[in-house]
């Protein structure tokens, strides 16, 4: 179980580097849709030549697509709208909601899917010391990303003004939304860690969900920006500016291996740990591009904190 909790983190640490390389790259083909179909082109070639190079094949026989219910195809979709989402989120309710909202959510919604064995799950009770570990858990990702953005004057003031004039209910129901975005990630992992439980092959069921994503993630970029970037925009990227793909591609991936193995609840949170992590160490040296930040008390303790509520979880 050790070794499957660290190679979530490792995922978690991966996934938080693709969100600069993603912006770097957004700000060049001036567009997060494009920018998101790249993404999303580059990681299912990947995923194609890796199913391919280790079961031999890349696409499910017709049989299997004919014997297994529709919800098992859904992990692309679900993938892509919890991608769109987020991008939908930020100018409805502000930078600290976009990002904690979907994280409780998620942290919710694999906990529910591993007491109950939804999606083709291991049944895991939830006992006294489990729910005391999430909730720890949960204070610690609050600390750790709540604090030092309130503590932040531009995001308070940004956050602010974003929903400053606008109707309470029409933000209640992006908050709302951004939850259930959350329910939605969580649901994705499940379903794709099932899929490659059935193929027996998770590198080929990761393949087929994010190659899903990738033709949504297309038609939806198509319709927004109703373009194909110029070659000369492309050529203005760095070579790690094709690097968000990958590590996307590899945090799926690793999904699909560890949720049958330690479950969809503790997968999302050894991938939260990593995720947070890594984005500390990205703002205090200015990876990929992004702006410097220094680590704050808050980011500290709140790492401690989550870490205490795994080891509770991992103990029960």
């Amino acid at each position: 179980m050790l070794l499957f909790m660290l190679i979530s983190v490792v995922a978690g640490f991966m996934l938080a580097n693709q969100s600069p390389i993603n912006s770097d790259l957004r700000a060049i083909v001036k567009s997060p849709f494009i920018a998101a179909a790249i993404s999303f082109v580059v990681g299912t070639i990947f995923l194609a030549i890796t199913s391919l190079a280790m079961s031999g094949r890349v696409f499910p026989s017709s049989t299997f697509v004919q014997t297994q219910p529709a919800w098992i195809w859904l992990g692309g979709v679900l993938g892509s709208v919890y991608l769109t989402s987020n991008v939908l989120l930020f100018p409805k309710i502000g930078a600290i909601q976009t990002v904690i909202l979907p994280v409780l959510g998620q942290i919710v919604m694999g906990s529910v899917i591993d007491m109950f064995g939804w999606f083709g799950t291991s049944q895991i009770p939830m006992t006294l010391a489990r729910l005391a570990g999430i909730a720890i858990m949960t204070v610690g990702v609050l600390t750790a990303v709540v604090l030092p953005s309130v503590g932040n004057k531009d995001v308070r003031e940004f956050d602010s003004s974003t929903v400053s004039g606008k109707d309470r209910l029409v933000v209640m129901g992006w908050q709302i939304w951004a939850v259930l975005v959350g329910f939605i990630a969580a649901i994705q992992q499940a379903i794709n860690g099932h899929l490659g439980t059935l193929l027996a092959s998770p590198s080929q069921a990761s393949f087929i969900s994010f190659g899903v994503g990738t033709v949504i993630v297309i038609v939806v970029s198509l319709a927004v920006d109703k373009r194909v970037p110029p070659i000369k925009e492309s050529k203005r990227a760095k070579p790690w500016n094709w690097l968000g793909g990958l590590l996307g591609a590899l945090f799926v991936l690793v999904s699909v291996i560890t949720v049958p193995k330690i479950g969809a609840g503790l997968t999302i949170m050894m991938g939260l740990i990593g995720q947070i992590f890594g984005s500390i160490l990205i703002q205090q040296f200015g990876w990929w591009r992004s702006v410097k930040s220094q680590v704050v008390l808050a980011q500290v303790v709140g790492m401690i904190v989550m870490l205490v509520g795994v080891v509770l979880i991992k103990l029960a």
